[in-house]
């Protein structure tokens, strides 16, 4: 994608106000329109018809640029935003009761992020920019309003929230039923396969999140990742070089998990 289309000129419009921690993150006055969006097909407008997507357009939208490292939201913040991300990829996680980080997911271009606020109205986990990013901010109370008045948007909201349910129960799965070498072969093909729908290889990335990071979302040591991805290379399934990843045997790598399932 070229840096033209991301900064192609578009009508200011009011930027409503954000939450304490979310003014870390710099905001970018630009009106996002759904329609025209590069990711829309994987993104909040999936499956929408014409006229839904033009609803979407009306919404405010503004677009937030988070730095590597930085929170976009820290949990126990009021929500007020659910958000979409236009580039680069963020980690959610939660805050132990003994202080460690527990990492609950990894989010990518067209992905969203920020539902867990709905239930009590306050987030639930943090949202940590894992390089430099950008991202949509999208005010949900007028997301719902807009929803209320048309069931083809009540759809969409209620996809989203179910959306999350599938993903806690993925994760679920991966630490419940799962050894080492399973779990570590599912999550690259799960990256792999979000790869390939963002129309980048699938058998060849860098990883943007640490082996630690890694480790602590499939309930993993750290010593126990490092020691699956040499494993793996040995086998010849895969060609590591620090962060950079080569899948040589995508079929050998699946078949270390598949037969779990079945």
């Amino acid at each position: 994608m070229s840096s033209a289309t991301l900064e192609a000129p578009v009508r200011a419009i009011r930027i409503a106000p954000c939450p304490a921690t979310a003014q870390m993150a710099a905001v970018t006055p630009l009106k996002t329109a759904c329609s025209s969006c590069h990711l829309r097909d994987l993104c909040l407008p999936c499956g929408m018809t014409g006229s839904d997507v033009e609803r979407l357009d009306s919404l405010m939208f503004t677009r937030r640029r988070v730095k590597a490292g930085q929170a976009l939201y820290h949990e126990g913040d009021r929500f007020a935003y659910m958000y979409a991300v236009r580039s680069g990829t963020f980690k959610s996680s939660l805050t132990l009761v003994d202080g460690r980080e527990q990492v609950s997911g990894f989010h990518m271009a067209g992905e969203l992020m920020g539902l867990d606020g709905v239930a009590h109205g306050t987030h639930a986990s943090s949202a940590t920019a894992l390089e430099d990013t950008e991202v949509c901010a999208i005010p949900y109370a007028h997301l719902t309003e807009v929803a209320a008045a048309n069931s083809g948007m009540q759809h969409v909201v209620s996809r989203l929230m179910s959306r999350e349910i599938v993903r806690e129960h993925s994760l679920m799965m991966l630490l419940g039923s799962m050894n080492a070498e399973e779990r570590l072969a599912a999550f690259l093909l799960n990256l792999a396969q979000r790869m390939k729908a963002r129309g980048y290889s699938s058998s060849e990335f860098h990883l943007r999140m640490s082996r630690q990071e890694i480790g602590s979302y499939l309930g993993m040591k750290l010593e126990t990742v490092s020691r699956t991805f040499s494993a793996f290379q040995q086998q010849g399934l895969l060609e590591v070089d620090k962060r950079h990843i080569r899948i040589i045997d995508p079929a050998g790598l699946t078949r270390s998990f598949e037969t779990r399932l079945h």
